[in-house]
């Protein structure tokens, strides 16, 4: 059993962890749920892309905005084999487009983190109460069999 004033701290943080992700893992959620579809790409929606369908596989996919409203990032190309020479101002560096991904890469590794933490808090909140530790356990394993199950058919 775990101790009152642990139990207390745990649920504090908890708390302040999920609500501060909240907005994030809604906006992940949400455009997560719509790529398992493809419906961020004209041939899954069947059509011109809304927006804001746009906008949210380009944060998802790309942590940033879209650089042209209501396409994907046309700009992007595959990566080609880059011949070296001895000379290396024959290859000069890749300029540097738009603004760094890497806050927002951060942030996306931050709310993982939070989410993993705030996740397992739970787990342990849940687990501790007497009265629903059986329902929790039954919940717990349905969650973490179903899928694999689901991934097998």
């Amino acid at each position: 059993m775990i101790k009152a004033q642990t139990m207390k701290q745990m649920r504090r943080i908890h708390l302040y962890i999920g609500v501060f992700f909240t907005p994030a893992t809604l906006l992940f959620a949400l455009s997560g749920a719509l790529q398992t579809f493809r419906l961020q790409e004209e041939k899954g929606y069947g059509g011109t892309l809304p927006a804001w369908i746009v906008w949210m596989a380009s944060v998802h996919k790309d942590s940033s905005m879209p650089r042209d409203r209501g396409t994907e990032h046309k700009d992007r190309r595959p990566a080609t084999s880059v011949v070296k020479t001895a000379d290396a101002s024959s290859n000069p560096p890749p300029t540097h487009k738009g603004p760094s991904r890497l806050p927002m890469r951060a942030f996306v590794v931050l709310l993982s983190i939070g989410l993993i933490i705030s996740s397992s808090l739970g787990v342990a909140i849940a687990l501790n109460n007497r009265t629903t530790r059986h329902a929790s356990l039954l919940a717990l394993f349905a969650g973490t069999v179903l899928p694999l199950l689901l991934m097998l058919n």
